[in-house]
């Protein structure tokens, strides 16, 4: 992509990378949303929304984290939520996705700098098979959310009837899938009403894992078919977010099994379901079936670990991603025990992915603080309660203790920068990192300094 910048009868050309043209892309889909919602036929009676509770939602919806500032159920006529529903499904496949999808119907061939766009918006490590993979990735999508969305509705249809079921079903499923965690419930109950439902809590976090996986776990998974040799990624992908899902269930079981407001009076299947499915959502689909205001502070900090961390690199979810957590863990351990090489399953990481992943996780935390820092002067809240409500922003999670429909104005300001920065800013810090730089001719002297 090329801008011409005019100065006399001289022309300069600007040249915009792969990261640029994706954080530009996102900005121009925000700001298109945010007019869409203000418009009357997009909100009942009584609901009007300000340019900044219009640039709120669709930043939450783009960057598919969940966050609102108005109920979406009651706010939101169907042409409203289904913009949003738009928003999820486009800011989840990548609005480069969606381009070259279109692309490819009229016929039109992917250059080498669509297919650099596509690599960067799926972060992928090459090249190859760029166009293949969008088209697994559109089948793919639409596949599973079809199959979500025809079980969720024959399971409400009992409650709603028909065709209320279907539209609930279809919405539920796109934004589960691609880890929005917008729901149309109503009155912000989220998926409360349902959190000893079997079917719906299975399907629901069914979706939400399936799409956070990654599209390369999916892909690879798709073509051995558990048959031939899985890679690495995968092979770590899988056991990291087994893991992530087994200890937090039994944790948060444990933690919340007498609290009234949340398990202490549900069944012993209803406890299990709802610490199962609160330990699958910070990762990062936003749902809740637990009264988030009545959580116990220690589950609150499990939750904000687990919203952290996120899910799979080039997928749905958000947050430093699983692998960059894992590398992060056996380079400490590592170096505690006097190792140079990080070997994992007869495999060694390269030392470049363990330098960027600690830049990611440092790029983060310092993010994640400052607008913490800014909403401690600009919020009348908790310490927790705000350094929550910011991780679930920066990791594009969307559960909330509450604070996110009272944010001031420069709150809410706040809280979009870092949703916008959550989705793409790893990305593009990745993308600059992945750069070979031009190295110096020559090294400059050694020197030691302390440090511990």
């Amino acid at each position: 992509m090329r801008i011409t910048k005019r100065k006399g009868n001289k022309g300069k050309l600007i040249k915009f990378n792969p990261a640029q043209i994706l954080s530009i892309g996102f900005l121009i889909l925000i700001f298109i949303g945010a007019l869409l919602l203000m418009l009357p036929i997009s909100t009942n009676d009584g609901h009007e929304l300000s340019f900044l509770d219009a640039i709120f939602e669709a930043t939450s919806a783009v960057c598919v984290t969940g966050l609102v500032v108005v109920d979406t159920g009651t706010t939101f006529t169907v042409f409203g939520q289904c913009v949003l529903l738009f928003l999820i499904q486009t800011g989840g496949l990548g609005f480069m996705t969606v381009g070259v999808v279109i692309a490819i119907f009229l016929g039109k061939n992917i250059g080498l700098k669509g297919r650099l766009m596509i690599q960067e918006s799926l972060n992928q490590l090459s090249l190859e098979g760029m166009v293949r993979l969008v088209k697994f990735i559109l089948l793919f999508t639409l596949l599973f959310e079809a199959i979500g969305a025809l079980f969720l509705s024959i399971r409400w249809s009992v409650d709603l009837g028909f065709p209320t079921s279907i539209y609930y079903g279809i919405f539920h499923s796109i934004s589960a899938f691609n880890n929005a965690g917008f729901d149309i419930m109503g009155d912000y109950r989220s998926i409360t009403g349902y959190a000893g439902d079997f079917t719906v809590v299975f399907i629901l976090t069914s979706l939400l894992l399936i799409g956070g996986l990654g599209y390369t776990v999916i892909l690879d998974i798709w073509r051995k078919k558990f048959t031939g040799k899985l890679t690495l990624h995968t092979k770590l992908v899988l056991w990291i977010s087994a893991i992530l899902i087994v200890f937090p269930t039994i944790l948060i079981f444990v933690l919340e099994f007498k609290n009234p407001g949340t398990l202490g009076t549900l069944s012993l299947k209803d406890k299990i379901l709802g610490a199962y499915f609160h330990a699958v959502v910070p990762r990062t689909a936003g749902f809740n079936s637990l009264n988030m205001s009545e959580i116990s502070l220690s589950t609150q900090f499990v939750t904000m670990i687990l919203m952290f961390i996120g899910g799979g690199s080039g997928g749905t979810a958000g947050g430093i991603k699983v692998t960059t957590f894992l590398i992060i863990l056996l380079a400490v351990w590592n170096l505690i025990r006097g190792n140079d090489d990080i070997n994992i399953m007869e495999r060694r990481i390269s030392k470049d992915l363990v330098h960027r992943s600690f830049a990611i996780t440092v790029y983060s935390i310092g993010i994640v603080s400052i607008i913490s820092f800014i909403l401690t002067i600009t919020e009348d809240a908790p310490l927790n309660v705000i350094l929550f409500e910011v991780i679930s922003a920066f990791a594009t999670v969307g559960m909330s203790l509450g604070l996110t429909p009272d944010l001031s104005p420069v709150g809410k300001i706040a809280i979009s920068l870092l949703m916008f920065i959550g989705r793409v800013g790893p990305l593009t810090l990745a993308y600059a990192l992945a750069k070979k730089q031009n190295k110096l001719p020559y090294k400059y002297a050694e020197e030691k300094i302390m440090i511990g």
